[in-house]
């Protein structure tokens, strides 16, 4: 069973058992939306573990903790790095979707580069954009963010496919999805696997990510 929204906002603690909010989630909880004392929420561990509580200036539990156990079929998406804030986007949609890793890729067309001190400022910002996503979304788990990898390194495990166009449709053996640049992947990182189509259009490569997640997230629950 997983928080459903009627339970009240959703935030994340260190311990279900003696629950404290951090000082942003209380000023978000109680400025913006408008908590009072005696409201209902919800609160995650974010390993799994939630339970109902009461705001206040001590969160009080009002019900037995639950336990939702990781599915069966973990899925992720890997994506190049684009322009602009469109990263903080695709992460933001693919935590919405339920998708449990995500993964930051350095491809060979790729025109954004980031150089070290820049990676670790922009995984800390996206790891904000998991968080507060998976807040709105009642998410009992936050995914995993990680930072650049190669292609090469991830295409070649069992299990990962990279998006295509014209590519053949997604099957149970794949449980990631790269998504390549706007430029594509080159002969060389595609080499002679056969790609996976996300639909009939050529698509942006931040719809591209979200596509994946929605198609991954989505034959998983035929699955289950």
């Amino acid at each position: 069973m997983l928080p459903d929204g009627r339970g009240g906002p959703h935030a994340f603690v260190t311990d279900t058992d003696e629950p404290e909010l951090s000082e942003g989630d209380r000023h978000h909880l109680a400025n913006v939306l408008r908590l009072r004392t005696g409201d209902a929420l919800t609160v995650s561990d974010g390993q799994g573990i939630w339970r109902p509580c009461t705001f206040g200036a001590v969160l009080e539990p009002c019900g037995d903790p639950h336990h939702v156990p990781r599915a069966a079929r973990e899925v992720a998406v890997g994506f190049a790095l684009i322009k602009g804030g469109r990263p903080e986007v695709v992460v933001q949609k693919l935590t919405e979707l339920g998708v449990d890793r995500i993964v930051l890729l350095n491809a060979e067309r790729s025109i954004v580069r980031w150089d070290p001190d820049k990676e670790r400022n922009q995984m800390v910002r996206l790891g904000r954009v998991a968080r507060e996503a998976s807040m709105q979304s009642r998410r009992v788990r936050l995914p995993v963010l990680e930072g650049l990898e190669s292609v090469a390194t991830l295409a070649s495990v069992p299990g990962v496919a990279m998006a295509e166009p014209g590519g053949v449709p997604l099957d149970a053996a794949c449980s990631m999805l790269l998504v390549g640049p706007e430029g594509g992947w080159t002969s060389h990182e595609l080499g002679s696997r056969q790609g996976v189509g996300l639909g009939p259009t050529i698509l942006r490569s931040e719809t591209a990510a979200i596509a994946a997640g929605v198609l991954l997230t989505a034959l998983r629950e035929k699955m289950a």
